[in-house]
């Protein structure tokens, strides 16, 4: 059994995505970050920078005993090596898999990560961040659509690397990104949008919170302050 600590935000997405995927048992165990929950201690205890998703792995394929992992990247190598899917299948093939992972961690991510923060969630508009982090995701878009150019997936099949990838192009509207922009990437996404997985995983983070719920002044306050605050 794996137990995901989970918020359906791109990162925590990209879980969901996997799991679904290999259709491994897994149980949510939601780490509400517009409330807290990142900062209890019992959470820190595995997941040292106060982030999600994070899981513990109830049975390793060591048999021994659990493993629990942090970081998003980090969570989609060590389940592909459980199950020996999604990653490889051939020494160059992980190396091409692996690179495009962790430019969507150093990258992708956290470029769209400020892009949105700065255009919906800061408390003031700033003309140079809005601009410098649209068109750095707009630049990130159009060498992801390079790649797309003469292959169906990022590298090989379908791999970690496209399940780390997608979650940060669906909110494309939000960092104002027109995906007509980039064919081969809009091609890309429109065909793991529609796999039954993807689909399951995206249901499962809307019972947890409906996307188009609005994030009060308080919870903002806590995502974006990072008070150390612990729930009582």
């Amino acid at each position: 059994m794996i137990e995901l600590y989970h918020w359906p935000t791109p990162n925590g997405h990209k879980i969901t995505l996997f799991l679904e995927e290999a259709r491994l048992e897994y149980q949510i165990k939601p780490i509400d970050i517009g409330a807290g929950d990142q900062f209890d201690p019992a959470f820190l205890k595995f997941s040292p920078n106060n982030r999600m998703p994070a899981i513990i792995d109830r049975a390793p394929q060591d048999g021994g005993e659990p493993i629990s992992v942090f970081e998003s990247g980090a969570i989609l190598l060590y389940l592909a090596n459980k199950i020996g899917r999604f990653f490889g299948p051939d020494e160059r093939t992980k190396v091409d898999q692996l690179q495009w992972l962790m430019w969507q961690m150093g990258g992708l991510g956290p470029m769209a990560g400020q892009n949105g923060h700065f255009n919906v969630y800061a408390p003031e508009k700033v003309e140079y961040a809005i601009n410098r982090y649209t068109n750095e995701t707009a630049r990130l878009y159009g060498v992801l659509d390079r790649r797309l150019e003469d292959r169906a997936f990022i590298a090989g099949d379908y791999s970690i690397a496209d399940m780390a990838c997608y979650p940060w192009i669906v909110p494309h509207e939000v960092h104002k990104q027109k995906l007509d922009n980039f064919p081969n990437l809009k091609r890309w996404f429109e065909t793991i949008q529609t796999r039954p997985a993807t689909l399951r995983a995206y249901a499962k983070g809307e019972e947890i919170r409906p996307s188009n719920a609005p994030l009060t002044d308080e919870q903002k306050k806590i995502l974006f302050g990072q008070a150390p605050t612990t729930k009582a």
